[in-house]
């Protein structure tokens, strides 16, 4: 029979990834959300995501988009949609779930195409949902929530693999 007790370890490892889960989501929240370019903005919550499901694997990676983008939906009054799709784009990632993810250091090129891949599909499922929901197809939606918004986050994940670089 599993027991279900934590080692110190993983306990404070859960820990510090639940705040800093919740530190993107205030960033994103107060800052990233307002720093729109031609309606688009970077979703740091996704990047978030992703690096939950590559790190962990897919349960954790639908877990965390879960419980970000049902913060996220409770923060923007969006009451669903976030939760959904992060979840979603969690799970699939973390079928990709690294080995050694301590061990991977992306190259610049790899961090952008990655980040550009992954925000052209979150977004392109929450611009299919946001439309049925809405009951609208706009061009706006294709150009800035989509296309705009996943080069948006694709710069932000070059900015990301700058600082992690040793």
């Amino acid at each position: 029979m599993p027991t279900l007790l934590l080692s110190s370890t993983q306990f404070v490892r859960i820990l510090r990834t639940t705040l800093q889960g919740m530190l993107v989501v205030v960033l994103q929240w107060l800052v990233l959300n307002r720093l729109r370019l031609w309606g688009a903005y970077p979703d740091a919550v996704l990047l978030f995501v992703a690096y939950l499901g590559l790190t962990y694997g897919r349960r954790v990676g639908l877990l965390g988009g879960f419980l970000s983008g049902f913060l996220l939906d409770a923060l923007l009054d969006s009451w669903g949609l976030h939760a959904l799709v992060k979840s979603l784009v969690g799970f699939l990632i973390g079928l990709f779930a690294l080995e050694e993810p301590e061990a991977f250091r992306p190259t610049l090129g790899q961090a952008f195409l990655g980040g550009l891949v992954l925000a052209l599909v979150h977004n392109g499922l929450f611009v299919a949902l946001l439309a049925l929901a809405a009951g609208t197809r706009t061009a706006f939606m294709l150009e800035a929530l989509w296309l705009g918004g996943a080069l948006y986050t694709a710069f932000l994940s070059l900015l990301v693999a700058l600082v992690r670089r040793d």
